[in-house]
């Protein structure tokens, strides 16, 4: 009988336990994400989805240039994941002990063009004629932080016209800031991603950066160290690389890895 009686205390105990961890994992979660500019569109879609998939998570998403966002995280912003438009950023926090290194994946694939306002009547057809008379307002990102600025620096430094475009350029804060740039027709051209260029029809896309001006334009994510919901930040990693969220990535013009 005494013994009947210390196998049900365990037995309750074991229940008991179990139900704790049951409650415990369906308690609501927010993750806050830092993503890239140029993910705005896409982003906003993997969220709705990602409501169907975790319930019980909510996910909070801030959106800058890679750099601004990184700059945040170095200051102890408070974030668990981190997309970035370049590998640059990601190599910083990862060399200062801010990323889990075993998180990190190559997510994404862009590329660079070229862009003109939709009802421009200009001679811009190519990169080179940015240096010419056809072009007087030139946008692309900050090249000090933006990586579309830093791939656009690329393209030009390697065709040999850099200081020439330089000279008449405007820098954006992100790529989204020099797309509405070229929206709006307050530049005359301006170097943003192709999948910018797919939100809108109120640009063209006259020309493509061709393989060899730049590096490969890869989105790395990973989980900041130090976050305090590191199981339902690596759950969020792994749905990005789902079936479905590769196909809605694909939509917005992106190659997924």
């Amino acid at each position: 009988m005494k013994k009947l009686f210390t196998v049900l205390i365990i037995l309750s105990l074991l229940v008991g336990f179990a139900a704790c961890g049951s409650t415990e994992a369906s308690e609501p979660t927010e993750l806050t994400i830092s993503a890239a500019a140029s993910l705005t569109d896409v982003m906003a879609e993997v969220a709705e989805l990602y409501k169907e998939e975790a319930p019980n998570t909510t996910l909070t998403i801030t959106y800058g240039s890679s750099g601004s966002l990184m700059a945040q995280i170095q200051e102890g912003a408070p974030a668990d994941v981190f997309v970035s438009a370049a590998q640059k950023q990601m190599n910083t926090l990862q060399e200062a002990g801010l990323i889990i290194d075993d998180s990190r994946i190559d997510l994404l694939e862009n590329k660079v063009v070229l862009i003109v306002p939709a009802s421009s009547e200009s001679a811009i057809t190519s990169f080179e004629d940015l240096a010419t008379g056809a072009a007087e307002k030139v946008a692309f990102g900050d090249p000090s932080s933006v990586p579309a600025g830093q791939y656009a620096q690329a393209v030009l430094t390697n065709l040999g016209i850099f200081d020439e475009v330089d000279a008449k350029a405007v820098y954006g804060t992100d790529v989204r800031q020099v797309l509405s740039w070229v929206e709006s027709g307050d530049v005359d051209a301006g170097i943003v991603y192709a999948t910018d260029a797919m939100t809108t029809d109120l640009v063209t896309v006259v020309a493509e950066a061709e393989e060899g001006l730049h590096d490969p334009i890869i989105y790395p994510a990973a989980i900041i160290a130090g976050t305090e919901n590191q199981e339902a930040a690596e759950a969020f990693l792994e749905f990005l690389t789902t079936p479905d969220v590769s196909a809605l990535f694909e939509k917005y013009g992106f190659t997924p890895l």
